[in-house]
């Protein structure tokens, strides 16, 4: 049973009741976020550049993990920089692109590094993104590379 004050008389209209409601709060000083949408791609590749006998000039295969990062001011009236729905409605194709293919036969990726991946997927994102920050390729759970454009 709840136990509380007994009110006596007909309930707040609903338009009162929101009416007592403080309003959003107000940012003093604008606010600078940075959103991180991850996406997972498994991926085979050799590196043409490494020297003869290198472990990694042999075709071998990763489970990238990209990090694909926005910045910005917070829109005060919406409380949130981007919805991370729409960051994903731009890294999604990509996805799509890289995961379970031999990355040194998609064009513009002949030199499969962490680097090269991660201007790849900058120079596809950036256009449709201006917020974008970052790109992290981690190409193991170790290694990665940051590029900042």
């Amino acid at each position: 049973m709840r136990r509380g004050p007994v009110r006596s008389g007909p309930r707040p209209s609903a338009s009162k009741q929101s009416a007592r409601r403080a309003p959003p709060p107000t940012l003093a000083h604008p606010m600078h976020v940075r959103l991180i949408k991850s996406f997972t791609f498994e991926a085979a590749h050799w590196l043409p550049t490494f020297p003869e006998g290198h472990k990694c000039r042999r075709m071998h295969g990763h489970s990238f993990r990209v990090d694909v990062v926005v910045a910005g001011p917070l829109d005060p009236d919406k409380g949130y920089l981007l919805d991370y729905g729409d960051i994903k409605a731009f890294t999604g194709p990509l996805e799509k692109q890289l995961d379970h293919y031999c990355l040194n036969e998609i064009p513009g990726l002949e030199n499969p590094t962490s680097e090269m991946i991660a201007k790849w997927i900058w120079d596809r994102l950036k256009p449709q993104l201006p917020a974008l920050a970052q790109v992290v390729v981690h190409e193991t759970c170790t290694s990665r590379c940051e590029y900042v454009g």
